[in-house]
């Protein structure tokens, strides 16, 4: 009996100790994955819908649109990566005279994907609608959004 209890007890220690050095491994290779730096990023505040002489009910639209650059400063190449942002000081539901933002799938415009960034290189991106601003005065709004976040979302690394 206390053989049998002793080589539970040494199983379970190697099968522990083989779990962390696993677990260890992989933590390692998603660390060196991908690092990278948003820099130079510009805001612009552009008009959608409204004009400016007309007169009646009809409102003015506004959106944040984002430029900059991505720098890789990770070890690998990567590929597919896609840049976007975040509006988080806005509120999620369509009101006027406030900036709001929707928590739907980003689409095609509200992203920016580079198809190749190489460890060390430097691109730049766009893309428009990272907020959105609705008002039935004929006034544009002052200042774009508090805290809008810029990130790379997702990537895929070069083998």
């Amino acid at each position: 009996m206390k053989f049998y209890h002793s080589m539970s007890v040494l199983f379970l220690c190697v099968l522990v100790s083989c779990l962390f050095l696993f677990s260890c491994k992989d933590a390692a290779k998603t660390e060196k994955a991908g690092k990278f730096e948003i820099t130079g990023v510009e805001y612009s505040i552009r008009q959608t819908h409204g004009d400016e002489g007309t007169q009646g009910t009809r409102g003015m639209s506004y959106v944040v649109d984002v430029r900059g650059k991505v720098k890789n400063i990770g070890d690998v190449d990567v590929k597919r990566m896609v840049v976007t942002g975040y509006c988080r000081s806005c509120i999620l539901e369509f009101t006027g005279q406030r900036w709001f933002t929707s928590d739907c799938d980003k689409t095609e415009n509200q992203k920016n994907v580079i198809s190749y960034l190489p460890a060390g290189g430097e691109e730049e991106f766009s893309f428009e609608e990272v907020a959105f601003y609705f008002t039935h005065e004929k006034k544009a709004p002052e200042n774009i959004p508090e805290k809008i976040e810029v990130v790379v979302e997702s990537f895929e690394t070069v083998k």
